[in-house]
């Protein structure tokens, strides 16, 4: 049985599965990626661009596949499955490096007397329970005084002296003094991580408040002293329009003007609730002085010899017609 053709044919299927390169091929299986370092040939890019892209893709993906072959696989349910290395190509980072956390201010203290740092068990022995209680919590070792149904008096206490508040307080005190010292410390912490020293801050700010105060005066620092060295005060130069302009800048600038003014006017009349907002009654009492609408609808001058002015009829004890 003469078989040459058929090894013939699998030694060309093996040789297409062959990637043979000068530099050899960076073959990333954790992030499924090739780099191909290789220079790029000019002479067969420039006669067919296509051709010569497809030709390296199609050898990166080649060695990325019988590179994926080559790993020990297991049968499932779905087909081979094959678990992925860890990739070995380093990424940079989205973000910098944080940067070191500042000392407190007892780890300074501590390395400076060389203290080395112990960290304490959460759990403690009860000797009178014989067994391991918590050290702070809800039944916390740091509440055994205040929890004891007998409580030592001091000689010459109070009549009114609590024990029991006097633990409890003394406790909150030393909760409320760690919370200050992690406030000062974590303040501390920022005002060392910002870009600016204290001292260029502190001088930023002297220089701002110097510079609010000199135009704080009536003739706005023009006519006050300087001192010396003081830096000059960089204002905002006004703009102003030439006095002849083109009619049809004008008139955009009217027009929008006038645009402003009437959406004005449009939001005030939008506001107004409605005609309920008057009080049409107190306004004809407080234009007829009390005398009613009925008042309004006289004529200035009537029979009877009554007049809008101030006076009295003809004949009475007023100025009268002689």
């Amino acid at each position: 049985m003469d078989v040459s053709d058929i090894l013939a044919a699998h030694a060309a299927k093996q040789i297409t599965t062959r990637v043979e390169k000068e530099i050899p091929l960076l073959i990333d299986a954790g992030f499924l990626t090739v780099t191909d370092l290789n220079v790029v040939d000019k002479e067969s890019y420039d006669a067919d661009r296509e051709d010569y892209l497809l030709s390296t893709a199609r050898d990166g993906i080649q060695a990325l596949i019988s590179t994926l072959f080559s790993l020990p696989s297991t049968h499932t349910q779905d087909g081979p499955l094959t678990s992925l290395p860890p990739p070995n190509t380093p990424l940079p980072r989205a973000k910098p490096l944080p940067k070191p956390k500042p000392p407190t201010k007892w780890e300074q203290f501590a390395s400076a007397k060389g203290i080395q740092k112990k960290r304490k068990e959460r759990k403690v022995w009860d000797e009178e329970k014989q067994e391991w209680v918590d050290r702070w919590g809800r039944n916390g070792k740091n509440k055994q005084g205040e929890e004891q149904w007998i409580q030592e008096v001091p000689h010459g206490a109070d009549v009114d002296h609590d024990p029991v508040k006097n633990l409890r307080n003394a406790r909150k005190a030393r909760v409320a003094k760690n919370e200050r010292q992690r406030l000062q410390n974590e303040s501390r912490a920022q005002s060392s991580s910002s870009q600016l020293p204290e001292r260029e801050k502190r001088k930023q700010e002297i220089d701002r408040t110097l510079a609010t105060t000199r135009v704080s005066t009536a003739s706005m620092g023009r006519f006050d002293k300087q001192l010396e060295g003081e830096k000059k005060l960089k204002g905002v130069k006004r703009k102003f329009e030439p006095t002849e302009t083109s009619v049809e800048s004008e008139k955009k600038t009217n027009l929008a003007i006038l645009s402003k003014l009437d959406g004005d006017a449009k939001r005030a009349r939008r506001d107004v609730p409605g005609d309920d907002a008057i009080n049409v009654r107190k306004a004809i009492r407080t234009v007829s002085k009390g005398r009613g609408s009925a008042a309004l609808a006289r004529p200035v001058g009537g029979r009877g010899g009554k007049t809008s002015s101030r006076g009295s009829k003809s004949g009475g004890r007023g100025r009268g017609k002689r």
